[in-house]
């Protein structure tokens, strides 16, 4: 019988841009050894229409993901907290079974002054930081894995 795979939550303050970037990747990335969620302290209520455009132009479908509060992740266990901001950084509780926290600060592309093209300028350059993070992190993670199976067979 498979190990249950762990849960990594992803937590900005909105959860409407960069945590909902993060998921999308990180699922693309590790999502067949890893369950992702994002949430916020403080959710905006929606996914930024331009985070969905972005990720499309990667080929990944964020269009139907939702913004969340932190709180409805309290009664599972969650195994990793990663922080894209400073605020959720902050806010966050500790959850059931954590074991891991990192804070990775991401700049908000919800925030981007300019035209329509200077903003989805930003939201490029965010997702492609989150995109490098974030695959690194599952290549690591993968990795761990892979040397542990080789200690156990």
């Amino acid at each position: 019988m498979p190990a249950e795979k762990p849960t990594v939550l992803i937590l900005c303050t909105g959860n409407s841009c960069r945590s909902h970037l993060a998921e999308g990747i990180a699922r693309a990335a590790a999502g067949d050894i890893i369950t992702f969620a994002s949430a916020g302290s403080k959710p905006a209520g929606y996914v930024h229409p331009l985070a969905i455009q972005v990720m499309r132009e990667i080929d990944i479908d964020i269009s139907n993901h939702t913004s969340k509060h932190m709180n409805e992740f309290l009664a599972g266990k969650v195994e990793t907290v990663i922080t894209v901001c400073g605020n959720a950084d902050q806010a966050c509780p500790i959850f059931p079974g954590q074991v891991n926290r990192h804070h990775w600060p991401f700049d908000d592309p919800a925030h981007a002054p300019g035209t329509e093209a200077e903003k989805l300028e930003v939201f490029r350059r965010v997702r492609d930081e989150i995109r490098r993070t974030f695959t690194a992190y599952a290549d690591g993670r993968r990795d761990v894995l892979k040397t542990a199976a080789k200690f156990t067979q």
